[in-house]
């Protein structure tokens, strides 16, 4: 299995050092034809060609205009954003719809997963075996793809449901922002359940 990671940025990178060695792994870049991380970058459109799992690991509104230009037809395609205004202390949208659902949208012919948008990249270089990667898609078997992912990566998977519930997931993802940059918490913080 190939997963193309779209972007190399610091989530990107940070994945692609919990992925590398366990999977076929590719970066789609601005910048195709240098190495990242020692994992080849290619054009966007080659990387997605050669995947079977596409992750956007790019801001939301350059991920819209990317995606435009791709065919990503009957592929998983693991939305990492948040569709944040430019202040980042607000959405651009939610509760009647969820940036994921646009994605969704934007790719119809792709299976939109929901993935990995409440945790921060500093999180790839701490113990996150006890830390939940909340998952949202509408196709079970692509849910599936990525459980197995976000479990090689590290993490615990945990299905929250339908894409729609992705308009929850994307405020979560900005009250963490607002509690690791706002509050001062830092960056190694993410959401967690506990049962009493």
């Amino acid at each position: 299995m190939t997963i193309a990671i779209l972007g190399t940025g610091n989530m990107a990178k940070g994945l692609a050092t919990r992925l590398k060695g366990k999977m076929d792994l590719v970066f789609g870049s601005r910048e195709p034809g240098k190495a990242v991380e020692g994992v080849p970058a290619l054009s966007y459109a080659d990387a997605a060609a050669r995947a079977d799992i596409v992750i956007l690991a790019i801001p939301y509104f350059p991920a819209l205009d990317i995606i435009k230009t791709l065919d990503l037809t009957g592929k998983v395609l693991v939305d990492f954003t948040n569709p944040l205004k430019p202040d980042f202390a607000n959405l651009a949208l939610g509760l009647d719809t969820s940036g994921a659902e646009v994605v969704q949208q934007t790719a119809p012919g792709a299976h939109v997963v929901k993935a990995f948008n409440t945790i921060f990249a500093a999180l790839f270089e701490a113990d996150t075996s006890k830390i939940p990667v909340f998952i949202a898609g509408n196709d079970k078997a692509a849910n599936q793809k990525v459980a197995d992912l976000v479990v090689a990566a590290g993490f615990l998977a945990d299905d929250v449901g339908g894409l729609e519930q992705a308009r929850t997931l994307e405020p979560l993802g900005l009250l963490n922002i607002h509690m690791g940059y706002h509050l001062g918490r830092g960056t190694r913080i993410a959401p967690v359940w506990v049962a009493a």
